[in-house]
């Protein structure tokens, strides 16, 4: 582990936060210290968005204090990036980065005006933003995100092409600390990979809220825990956090036992004893009263499981024969046919657009395929769990939304139970059960989807990023009881972690139609490919190695004529004039001397002779190739 730097960059000391008599959390403090990339990870509706809003000033808390390193560079990318919606993506970035553009824009407008002292002045503010070449980062940085018509408009971009509007626009800030709330949702596994890499051999210091395992293993050197307003630091990675976790919530499950033991036999002292009593058994009363405290403390209750059977599920499941789907000339899906087994876990993966969503529709008979069939078996009964999830009426209360749905769940098997036990699976306890849904956070209300879902007991799930805004506990309980789970799971995620714990084999969308059945989970799918794409370059290398030797071999007899040899000859000569007057201009265009019209001037000469210079290199090497 790296050793940690002395200077801080941010404080936050003793802050509490209400929602009316409810305290969302109370007295917590965090620093974050340069070089440090932190993970902050805790239950849904623990605080975790809000405290990161605290931290960048979006919103008010009851007490304590943010302070920051002065002249700190910050950049926030929030769970849900909000822009006007008639901006296009162009007009979005040019506001975020409105002072660094008007910079450059003065830049040229000194250019044509006498006045060399606000020309050097502005000159030096671009390289400290390090903005020459803004214009061509943003660029290449909306490429990089998929965002390829800069003249879209906001209101008609999807809520992931939002987000990575967002994301493009804090990591093009590059600042000394960068905070990051789920950076990965709505990503597809690619760009998830090459962000990890950004994020690694970047020099900013990161705080950022993820439920992405694998990506908080490789960029995080230090995960932060909230619970129970308390902030847990495990200086590690993933796994070490697991093994220190499990050991802490372990100790304090068993302190809280002892605790209510020893408050139950002190509660039958006390009971005994007469009113008059000496000091000492005063004192033993008081005792009472702190040990009353930690025994009324909840135990923790991450290792909660789903325990539900599922519905029978015959020999015939879903069989798809020669499955074609198209729209105009845009093929998703070329002749797929696949016969699903009992218990069988299958990944699906994918560029975006590729069709993955387009073979869920199908075998939950949501479209009809363009040419072929499926036959579904008599005891199949789906469930499936929409990317989108669907909306709850905000005024509702958690267990009505239960009841509304199904009073009493019945498994099939002779068990029954109600609707607020079975919240108790979904860690709904009966205090949350009577909060109104649009109290609940982003995961909550994803997790309670998924409940209704569940509620209906079917045997064949089809999962469309069920991972997104879920809490890292939550995601235990849920892979623990797809593990489990008898029937059929179908799932597309970019969560990898989640993908390589829970599928057998992956359905791999290759392009043009194609549809693969790779036998293994994502890890193994993406060294495969690695390997195949290094064992592909090295055979490009070496072919492009034989051609170039051929290619030299035929040339050989095609000798320079005489005027080519003479034009080689003088090309050599202008290009070492040409390198020289390219140097004079340089030195000119970096004296203090110089004054506006001779600046401007050289300006115009230092372009011509980038052109010029390129254009007789390029001849040059053609000759010289030929010789």
């Amino acid at each position: 582990m790296a050793e940690r730097s002395e200077e801080v960059l941010l404080v936050a000391e003793h802050i509490s936060k209400s929602f009316g008599d409810t305290y969302l959390f109370n007295d917590i403090s965090l620093s974050i210290h340069r070089g440090e990339k932190v993970a902050l990870i805790a239950k849904n509706g623990a605080g975790k968005s809000t405290f990161l809003q605290i931290l960048v000033h979006q919103i008010d808390f009851d007490q304590g204090e943010v302070t920051t390193q002065r002249n700190l560079e910050l950049a926030y990318l929030a769970q849900a990036p909000a822009y006007a919606p008639d901006w296009t993506i162009m007009q979005a970035l040019e506001y975020d980065f409105k002072d660094t553009l008007n910079l450059l824009s003065k830049y040229e407008t000194l250019l044509l005006q006498d006045n060399d002292a606000e020309l050097h002045l502005v000159m030096n503010q671009i390289d400290a933003h390090q903005a020459w070449n803004l214009p061509v980062r943003i660029n290449q940085m909306l490429g990089r995100m998929k965002l390829n018509d800069a003249t879209q408009t906001i209101g008609t971009l999807s809520g992931g092409q939002v987000k990575r509007l967002a994301l493009a626009s804090v990591l093009l800030k590059q600042p000394d600390l960068l905070i990051l709330d789920e950076p990965t949702n709505h990503l597809d596994i690619e760009m998830i990979e090459w962000l990890e890499d950004y994020l690694m051999d970047s020099t900013m210091s990161l705080l950022m809220v993820t439920h992405d395992r694998y990506f908080l293993d490789r960029v995080c050197n230090r995960i932060v825990e909230l619970e129970d307003s308390t902030f847990y630091n495990y200086y590690g990675n993933y796994e070490y956090y697991l093994e220190k976790r499990d050991e802490r919530v372990e100790l304090k499950n068993t302190e809280i036992d002892k605790a209510r033991q020893l408050y139950k036999k002190e509660l039958e002292w006390v009971n005994r004893m007469p009113k008059a009593r000496t000091t000492k058994a005063k004192y033993r009363v008081d005792k009472v009263d702190e040990i009353k405290v930690q025994a009324s403390q909840r135990k923790n209750n991450s290792s909660i499981k789903i325990d539900l059977p599922m519905a029978r599920l015959g020999q015939k499941i879903i069989d798809l024969y020669h499955i074609y789907h198209a729209y105009d000339e845009l093929k998703l899906i070329t002749d797929f046919t696949f016969k699903f087994a009992k218990g069988e876990k299958v990944g699906i993966v994918g560029k975006n657009g590729s069709g993955k969503s387009t073979l869920l529709n199908i075998i939950s008979e949501k479209i009809k395929p363009t040419q072929g069939y499926l036959e579904i078996g008599s005891t199949v009964k789906i469930g499936y769990y929409h990317q989108d999830g669907i909306q709850f009426e905000p005024y509702k209360r958690v267990i009505d939304i239960a009841t509304d749905i199904m009073e009493v769940v019945d498994f099939g098997d002779g068990r029954k139970i109600n609707a607020s036990a079975f919240l108790n699976f979904f860690l709904f306890p009966p205090k949350v059960q009577q909060t109104k849904v649009d109290k609940l956070s982003g995961g909550e209300k994803r997790r309670l989807y998924l409940m209704s879902i569940l509620m209906h007991n079917p045997n064949f799930l089809i999962l469309d990023e069920p991972t997104n805004d879920l809490d890292i506990v939550t995601l235990n309980v849920l892979e623990n009881y797809l593990l489990q789970f008898e029937g059929c799971v179908l799932v597309v995620s970019h969560d990898r972690y989640f993908t390589d714990k829970i599928v057998d084999h992956l359905f791999v969308f290759e392009g043009e139609g194609k549809i693969r059945d790779f036998p293994g989970n994502y890890t193994q799918y993406r060294y495969e490919k690695l390997k195949q794409d290094q064992e592909r370059i090295a055979t490009q290398s070496n072919k492009i190695e034989v051609n170039s030797k051929v290619q030299i071999k035929n040339d050989y007899s095609q000798r320079l004529s005489y005027k080519e040899k003479l034009e080689l000859d003088q090309l050599e000569k202008e290009l070492h004039e040409l390198g020289i007057e390219k140097t004079k201009v340089e030195a000119v265009l970096s004296s203090s001397e110089s004054d506006h019209s001779e600046l401007v001037e050289m300006s115009h000469r230092y372009e011509a002779l980038k052109i010029e210079l390129d254009q007789k290199e390029l001849r040059w090497l053609e000759l010289s190739e030929k010789a």
